[in-house]
């Protein structure tokens, strides 16, 4: 590859999705639960469900954009507080939080956008919190090669506030370190600190 070129990986979202069928799987849903939806108000409510679920299961396609490092910068490149939303796989319920996600340059540097784009395309879709974090620091790992990357996710969980315990206002941190990010202790501190997590 010439110097100054970008490497381009397009990456498209699957697809296979029925909404008239998961509109039907709706109104069952909310019959079996004693929901009448013959109302005008609740009429509309299969349809705007199934369409809801399918935005969330839906990640964008994007272009993994990245660069030669010609500069050999070798400092931590983090994005901070990016937003995340998934659904927890065991409810279907939502959670919300953040992503702190960085890492040590190697010989390519990533548009930055694309930090956000990682975290999306592997949110949407059902998932735990553990095995979001580490997907997007796998992830990458494999796909830049950088010496070191870390991610942290904080997120409050539905399934957690809203029903079960009912524990409101807490939240869930989770986090994968690899490379010098976990095996040095200056560049771990270094992550935990700029990212303003406090582990």
């Amino acid at each position: 590859m010439r110097a100054g070129t970008a490497l381009r990986v397009v990456h498209e979202p699957d697809t296979g999705v029925d909404i008239a069928a998961a509109e039907d799987a709706a109104a069952a849903f909310l019959r079996a639960l004693g929901v009448s939806t013959d109302t005008e108000s609740l009429r509309g409510t299969p349809g705007r469900m199934a369409r809801a679920y399918a935005e969330l299961f839906s990640p964008r396609p994007f272009d993994l954009t990245t660069f030669p490092n010609d500069e050999g910068y070798d400092e931590l490149v983090l994005a901070r507080a990016i937003p995340v939303r998934s659904v927890c796989e065991h409810h279907l319920l939502p959670f919300v939080g953040t992503a702190h996600v960085g890492y040590l340059p190697g010989e390519r540097i990533l548009g930055l956008s694309k930090l956000a784009r990682i975290v999306e395309y592997f949110a949407c879709r059902p998932q735990v919190q553990e095995r979001l974090t580490k997907q997007v620091a796998d992830w990458l790992n494999d796909h830049l090669n950088p010496r070191g990357v870390g991610v942290v996710i904080e997120a409050e969980h539905t399934c957690m506030t809203l029903r079960g315990v009912l524990a409101s206002g807490s939240t869930t941190v989770t986090s994968t370190l690899l490379g010098s990010l976990r095996e040095d202790v200056r560049s771990r501190q270094e992550f935990f600190a700029l990212s303003g997590v406090h582990i």
